[in-house]
């Protein structure tokens, strides 16, 4: 009896893997909204968005460096068009440590260089080199989860969120009169 087995005969393991959903990523609906709905669909009514924290929220304790300076740089501009919600926290932090990371490596690689010379004599590949890329390419999934690209933002209209408390109200004004 010929033919192609089940893998799971063989592999009882393979029996509880998960399939990825296929096609395309669902776009939140918040970000459906910045974009103008542009495929026209009917939005969800009753969806469970996230709430936004009532002010743009501070770095991490532990986070520092240029991790923690990216964090100060980014969140008010994410906050402000609705997209540092308090589930986005975690996400939000993961790109910043990859972008001190790439940062630290990028000094290293200014330092030592990109290749290395092993102890049989052989050229590779710097570690600080290696640690650039994948942070590079961690970072550049996080910009696109955050609309922080160009492609990613394409279409995108924000209206400015309304302060919340009279402190956020003389903080805009503030902020607004220099």
């Amino acid at each position: 009896m010929g033919g192609l087995r089940d893998e799971t005969e063989t592999n009882p393991d393979k029996r509880f893997d998960i399939v990825a959903k296929r096609g395309p990523k669902t776009t939140p609906t918040r970000k459906k909204k910045l974009l103008g709905n542009p495929g026209k669909r009917k939005m969800p009514e009753n969806e469970v968005e996230p709430t936004l924290p009532p002010g743009v929220p501070p770095a991490p304790k532990d986070l520092t460096g240029y991790a923690k300076k990216e964090w100060e740089r980014l969140a008010p501009e994410l906050y402000a068009v609705g997209l540092l919600t308090n589930v986005d926290m975690t996400a939000f932090l993961a790109y910043c440590v990859c972008f001190g990371q790439w940062i630290d490596a990028l000094a290293g690689i200014k330092e030592f260089g990109t290749t290395e010379i092993t102890k049989s004599g052989w050229k590779q590949q710097s570690v600080y080199y290696t640690i650039a890329n994948k942070s590079m390419q961690e970072m550049r999934k996080w910009l696109i989860e955050f609309g922080m690209t160009p492609s990613s933002r394409a279409g995108l209209v924000a209206d400015k969120p309304k302060p919340k408390s009279k402190a956020d109200k003389f903080r805009a004004r503030k902020k607004k009169n220099g």
